[in-house]
């Protein structure tokens, strides 16, 4: 009798596929791609970006932040370690930096998509194995997304909420059904980025519940040793399975990785001169300009370097929570960001290194410019609740602080603002007229910045008080600050997220009405507003790409004229400072720093 192997398997099923009338015809694909064409073939070896024959030694200590008193990030409760599941855990495909709008194979090795887009499959590599040499089948699957949407973080409930379930096929197959009428045509491609835990790992033990025993993974490291909260060292798995894929060659060649933990970011540049870590990713101007002036840099022994990079700028504002009812109007909040003067931060403060942001989706083509015209004015013609009134004539440069004017100029104009909103002297305090209500805020900082921030925070304070606003600050140890946020509890924070190429399904979480009031979730803010919704939803269901780009501005601008936050400052280059013992790619393609390409001098 003939063997029957997984590629006849393959073979069968197709051709069942064709058989079935009532079974949407579905096509068999090595990659899953929302933009316009996939950059890489279907026969490509390596991403661009690295060098595939890096050799495979040597050790890094790198910094990370805070603290820890758990291994699994997914989860709400406790403090996790977000670097062990970034290394030890694989997913069902992989996005480069090159080219982030595409899915490659890494757990999965094919992908099925039907015609009537009402599902995506996934056949998974047969050598596709966890550390303990198990292999990685489609109940392990079933089992990582109904933890995550059963257990996991409320985020990704919004995350996955258009997946009606996951079915195992076989046990190399696996399928996601979308609820009926669904339009997201992200879905299939987030659903590449999950992470694969092993159902038979937490057989006896609750996905929800922190834990300090790390998870069993499919990735190419594995937890060594670690004292919580203190450091994690992980070293590669030499029998790591996919370290010959295309998507993972180049790739993870330290042989051990170690992190140790700092609870404060200045902290780490006397660490890095004394040799206790071996890069450090600089974040301070002040220090960037003047903190390396030393025989280290200049002997060449420590490198310095700033690489450019062309990726979507990561967001950093100052967050109002407008469940409070005196940031409820929008008017209240654009006056108190004319206090904040950032030309005079950025030339006190720090060195002219930064530009100010301008946009939720800055260094991209979504960011609004202008008046809204084309296809963007015509989606907001299709809004027609929770508009500001201003948001069809006034251009987008126009509502933020004049930086040409003085701070004097500039304060006349915040309080002309508050009178708008109801608001005027009473014994030289700002307050509301109808109550009596002074208005006060209070800014809350995690302690791992807490320093670098207060510098900026001091004038932004003092230009308030002389218009009769009693601002604060107060620094908060991690977990403390957490809770916090978590339940909301807050006037003011620093906060923000990381660049995005493609805005969809997360922005529901960011922005919905849905995630305002759900503890946990990233609507730090508390945005509720139908404008934002409907957009939101829109940017998730249209397939046309110049559509989409005209809902995602659109909604940049909906944002921006609900004065939610104030934007802070970004700059297009990754600053970092290393010991001269490593090497890495010259061809970053605007990448960026990925300290996961490099190796270690011979």
């Amino acid at each position: 009798m003939k063997k029957i192997t997984n590629k006849l398997l393959l073979k069968l099923f197709i051709f069942a596929l064709l058989l079935t009338p009532n079974m949407a015809y579905a096509i068999i694909t090595n990659y899953i791609s929302i933009g316009n064409k996939p950059k890489y073939t279907n026969l490509f070896s390596n991403f661009e970006y690295v060098n595939p024959t890096a050799p495979k030694r040597g050790k890094i200590t790198l910094p990370a932040y805070g603290t820890f008193d758990n291994f699994n990030p997914y989860i709400f409760k406790g403090t996790a370690s977000s670097e062990v599941v970034a290394l030890t855990l694989d997913s069902l495909g992989f996005s480069p930096a090159d080219d982030p709008e595409t899915a490659y194979p890494l757990i999965a090795n094919k992908f099925e998509l039907p015609e009537d887009k009402s599902f995506i499959g996934f056949f998974l590599n047969p050598d596709a194995k966890f550390s303990d040499g198990t292999p990685v089948l489609a109940d392990d699957v079933v089992f990582s997304f109904n933890a995550l949407i059963t257990k996991g973080s409320p985020i990704y409930k919004f995350y996955y909420m258009d997946v009606d379930y996951v079915e195992k096929i076989s046990p190399h197959h696996v399928r996601f059904y979308f609820k009926k009428d669904t339009k997201n045509r992200e879905l299939p491609l987030i659903l590449t980025s999950l992470k694969i835990f092993s159902a038979k790992d937490f057989k006896d033990k609750e996905f929800d519940v922190p834990s300090l025993t790390p998870p069993l993974g499919s990735g190419p490291y594995i937890v060594k040793n670690f004292e919580a909260g203190k450091y994690i060292t992980l070293t590669r798995n030499p029998n790591y399975w996919a370290k010959n894929l295309p998507t993972r060659l180049g790739f993870y060649n330290f042989d051990e990785i170690k992190y140790d933990y700092y609870q404060d970011t200045t902290v780490t540049l006397q660490a890095l001169f004394a040799g206790n870590i071996d890069l450090r990713t600089e974040y301070i101007a002040k220090s960037w300009a003047t903190g390396y002036n030393n025989e280290l840099v200049k002997s060449g022994k420590i490198k310095k370097q700033a690489v450019t990079h062309s990726r979507p700028s990561a967001e950093q504002f100052f967050a109002f929570n407008v469940r409070k009812e005196k940031f409820k109007h929008p008017k209240v909040r654009q006056a108190i960001s004319y206090a904040f003067n950032f030309p005079w931060a950025n030339k006190n403060l720090f060195y002219n290194q930064y530009q100010r942001l301008e946009s939720f989706f800055m260094n991209t083509r979504f960011a609004a410019k202008d008046v809204p015209q084309d296809l963007e004015l015509a989606v907001l013609a299709e809004v027609t609740e929770d508009l500001p009134e201003d948001i069809f004539t006034t251009p987008v440069e126009k509502i933020f602080r004049n930086d040409k004017l003085t701070d004097r100029e500039n304060l006349k104009l915040a309080v002309q603002l508050l009178k708008e909103a109801g608001y005027d002297f009473i014994n030289e305090k700002m307050c509301n007229l109808k109550t009596g209500e002074p208005l006060e805020f209070e800014i809350i900082v995690n302690s791992a910045n807490g320093n670098t921030f207060t510098r900026v925070l001091l004038p932004f304070i003092e230009n308030l008080r002389k218009i009769g606003i009693k601002a604060s600050t107060r620094i908060l140890e991690v977990n403390t600050y957490k809770n916090k946020l978590d339940n909301f509890d807050f006037d003011m924070i620093i906060s923000g997220y990381g660049g995005l190429n493609m805005p969809g399904s997360e922005q529901k979480d960011l922005w919905g009405s849905i995630s305002a009031n759900t503890k946990g979730s990233n609507n730090i803010i508390g945005v509720e507003n139908k404008a934002v919704d409907y957009l939101v939803q829109k940017l998730i269901e249209t397939e046309e790409n110049d559509l989409y780009t005209a809902y995602v501005k659109a909604l940049d601008r909906v944002l921006l004229f609900n004065h939610y936050v104030i934007f802070n400052w970004f700059t297009n280059t990754d600053r970092i400072a290393y010991w001269d013992k490593f090497e890495f790619p010259e061809n970053n393609l605007d990448t960026g720093v990925d300290i996961f390409t490099w190796w270690t001098k011979e």
